[in-house]
């Protein structure tokens, strides 16, 4: 799996995401979502989640999820319209997993309403200059 390499963080290039942090891994019409190792760094010592109910309808944009750290909490948000039809339950018991391995550590699956959303989100390449543009401020 190759990446890119950002000011520190790392960004997959399997993958897109969003400008409020999550990666979107699109298999069929299942997306599977997660938080981005700059948003994991950011949060620090993450120590709670919450996660979407099973069958919630979604919306892009919507607030599904939440994460406690020890530093702060932080909304993880919808990357598409769709169905959530899975939720990694694991992260209640090890949530630091999202710290650990942010990119294996998905958070939740969601069944999209309409696949072609996935390219509207940011390429690697993009997300990388959005991290750049956020850490030179």
């Amino acid at each position: 799996m190759s990446e890119l390499r950002v000011d520190g963080y790392i960004v997959l290039t399997d993958r897109r995401y969003t400008e409020t942090d999550e990666w979107v891994k699109l298999e069929g019409d299942i997306a599977v979502v997660g938080i981005t190792d700059y948003a994991q760094k950011k949060l620090r010592d993450i120590v709670g989640v919450e996660l979407p109910e099973k069958g919630r309808r979604v919306k892009k944009g919507e607030a599904v999820a939440s994460i406690e750290s020890v530093k702060a909490a932080a909304d993880v948000y919808a990357p598409l319209d769709g169905e959530i039809i899975e939720v990694n339950e694991r992260l209640y018991e090890e949530p630091e997993l999202l710290n650990r391995e942010p990119y294996e550590a998905w958070m939740f699956k969601m069944r999209v309403d309409d696949p072609s959303q996935y390219e509207k989100l940011l390429t690697p390449e993009q997300y990388a200059e959005h991290i750049r543009a956020r850490e030179s401020k």
